[in-house]
This record gives C-alpha cells, sequence and structure tokens, in this order.
C-alpha cells in the first residue's frame, strides 16, 4: 500500500513541485494545506504517514503547526521545508520534533531520499 502524505506549503508551486516528485515515486498525496492551521485539521482528518511542513506560512507558521502535530500524535513523522538561510529556524523545528528537513528549491532526489528514509520503518 502507498505511504500517504499530507503537503503543507502556503505557494501552489511548491505544492505542485512536491506532489510531481511524491506521486511519480509511488507515494500518495492525501492533501495539501496552505498553511499551519490548515494542515493541522487534515492531519486529524486523515492520518498520513507523513506530512511535508513548510516553515514560513502565513496565519501559522510551519513550526508551531509541527508542535501542535506532535501535540496530537507524538509520532507522527514531520519533514520541514525550508529556503536557504532559515538554519536557526531548522534547529528549532528539529527540537521541536521534525524528522528531517528538505531545502527548496526541491532536488527531486533529495525529497525522495528523506521521505523513503523516514518511511522505510
Amino acid at each position: 500500500m502507498a505511504k500517504r502524505i499530507l503537503i503543507t506549503d502556503d505557494a501552489l508551486f511548491m505544492r505542485v513541485t512536491l506532489k510531481n516528485i511524491l506521486t511519480q515515486n509511488g507515494y500518495e498525496v492525501v492533501g495539501e494545506a496552505q498553511n499551519g492551521a490548515e494542515s493541522v485539521a487534515m492531519y486529524k482528518q486523515l492520518k498520513p504517514d507523513l506530512v511535508t511542513m513548510d516553515i514560513t506560512m502565513p496565519e501559522m507558521d510551519g513550526i508551531a503547526a509541527l508542535k501542535e502535530i506532535k501535540s496530537i500524535d507524538p509520532e507522527a513523522t514531520v519533514v520541514m521545508c525550508t529556503a536557504m538561510g532559515q538554519k536557526n529556524m531548522v534547529v528549532e523545528a528539529i527540537q521541536a520534533g521534525a524528522k528531517d528537513f528538505i531545502v527548496k528549491p526541491f532536488q527531486p532526489d533529495r525529497v525522495v531520499e528523506a521521505v523513503g528514509k523516514l518511511l522505510a520503518a
């Protein structure tokens, strides 16, 4: 059965890019959220195997959403998506429970490697 992934990014282009990479590699994208609040609500409803989470978003940023998801499900697997130069935020996200991070612009092999490693269990 394909692993189910929820994509969270405020930029449609980034969601489409990530969705294409993931679906081409056999993953099922079960939802797309435009901000952290939407992601938390969709997480509760969809119970995906993995969430990709943009760090910088309106309404609720990725780190706040990560903490919220982890409070609902301590076993949640969340991969942060970050632009270059957000090192401090990445460190904060990892400390808050993110399992890995992917740097934008997305490199398909890096995305597949990070997701594959986390979902191999």
